[in-house]
């Protein structure tokens, strides 16, 4: 099968997410003249080391977006599995003004670095300033570039000098209705490292 996007693709579903996989899920966590909001978003990932940046896409205007062009900062919060149910809760359309982390029942707690809540018990938080938004092709879909400010870091991930995500199972977005846990980890090393 071979299609082009602008024509359609002539399936009952779309398949792009479904190719994409898995995909990080960044809970983005920010703080605006409304309140506070936590919301998942699957077109996030880590772009630089130097100094270290990431990136979310909102595909409409949803409350995570507005506040980060109102305030310039957000938090990144790292999801695992024992949190799917919070963070798919926390994925609804909501009124403006709602505040997630109470909708749900998650612990706040606030960042460090920047003036926004962060998910208390998260594995890793990411806290981040705005680098950039950019507006890309299409009505409503702009990209959030952030540099990271400050890291928490769960003090049981921590092993022997290194974040082990075997600790807490991260959840990653397929396709469709369908998510995935990291249940196994294996090493491979690249030609020329020791």
């Amino acid at each position: 099968m071979f299609y082009r996007p602008e024509d359609g693709h002539g399936l009952p579903h779309n398949p792009f997410n479904a190719i994409i996989t898995p995909r990080p899920i960044g809970w983005i966590s920010t703080r605006g003249s409304a309140g506070d909001n936590l919301a998942p978003y699957s077109f996030f990932n880590g772009v630089a080391y130097t100094p270290p940046q990431v990136v979310f896409s909102s595909t409409e205007a949803k409350d995570s977006l507005r506040n980060v062009q109102e305030t310039g900062v957000f938090a990144v919060n790292i999801v695992e599995f024992a949190m799917r149910e919070k963070m798919n809760l926390t994925s609804g359309s909501y009124p403006p003004g709602t505040d997630e982390f109470t909708l749900a029942g998650i612990g706040k707690a606030e960042c460090e670095t920047i003036d926004c809540p962060r998910v208390a018990g998260a594995p890793a938080t990411l806290e981040c300033r705005v680098v950039q938004i950019v507006q890309l092709l299409g009505k409503a879909n702009f990209l959030t570039i952030g540099e990271v400010t400050g890291i928490h870091l769960r003090d049981d991930c921590v092993v022997d000098g290194r974040f082990d995500i075997t600790r807490f199972q991260p959840l990653g977005r397929l396709g469709y209705r369908d998510y995935a846990v990291v249940t196994e980890v294996f090493e491979m090393i690249r030609p020329g490292q020791a």
